[in-house]
């Protein structure tokens, strides 16, 4: 299983062999770092730690700019962890190729100062994209929950009104959960069954077939799905 943190560019589309256009969103992950790995027996859960979006290191705590020059990375913005995840495919690092560490043995177990890159993906692979989707602020049961307006005519002033929401003098009260006016979006949401459609290695980009969560400049999390 694969996984990768990177930046939402935006969406276009791309033509195929048999010339059918697919509409794609473009992610640009570059090469994230392997920080730390979680192991059951001292952290009581396996995952291994990602740092992505390279940022000036002088914006960094001396605690996150420690944290980081252990794993020999330099300034990231963003720390994420993965479970169940097998980055077996990680190139190892500068240092680590340079001693002759970065041999197929070496790389067959995924180190703290690994990159992991988008070329550990494949295209047509099925893959999952966490991110926080784009916030539409406070709306109304229509556009919020898809309900159905009321009637225009005969002086009705129901026209988009949420209706009656509580019971009568027993239990007089509105029950949790149901469905009324508030928030919209802004919330992290997890798309499953997306398709990398195509990888541009040399410029670190994910094609991902459709939509994915997120505005433009999101932060998104891709991981392999199944």
């Amino acid at each position: 299983m694969a996984a990768i943190v990177g930046k939402k560019l935006g969406m276009t589309r791309i033509f195929l062999e048999d010339g059918s256009a697919v509409p794609v969103t473009v992610i640009e992950a570059a090469p994230n770092k392997v920080t730390a790995l979680r192991k059951v027996d001292r952290d009581g859960y396996d995952a291994v730690q990602l740092a992505a979006l390279p940022m000036d290191a002088e914006r960094m705590t001396k605690a996150e700019a420690g944290h980081l020059k252990k794993a020999g990375a330099s300034g990231m913005k963003r720390l994420v962890e993965f479970r169940d995840v097998d980055l077996a495919g990680s190139s190892g690092s500068a240092e680590g190729e340079a001693e002759g560490e970065g041999s197929d043995e070496a790389s067959s177990e995924t180190k703290v100062g690994d990159d992991v890159t988008v070329a550990s993906f494949e295209p047509g692979e099925k893959v999952k994209i966490s991110a926080v989707s784009v916030g539409k602020g406070f709306q109304g049961t229509i556009k919020r929950h898809n309900f159905s307006r009321g009637p225009e005519t005969h002086g009705s002033h129901n026209v988009r009104a949420p209706g009656s929401v509580g019971a009568s003098a027993d239990p007089a009260r509105v029950f949790k959960g149901m469905r009324m006016p508030g928030q919209m979006g802004s919330r992290r949401v997890t798309q499953r069954g997306a398709h990398v459609v195509e990888i541009d290695a040399e410029r670190n980009l994910l094609l991902i077939r459709g939509s994915v969560p997120g505005g433009k400049n999101a932060t998104v999390e891709v991981r392999s799905d199944g």
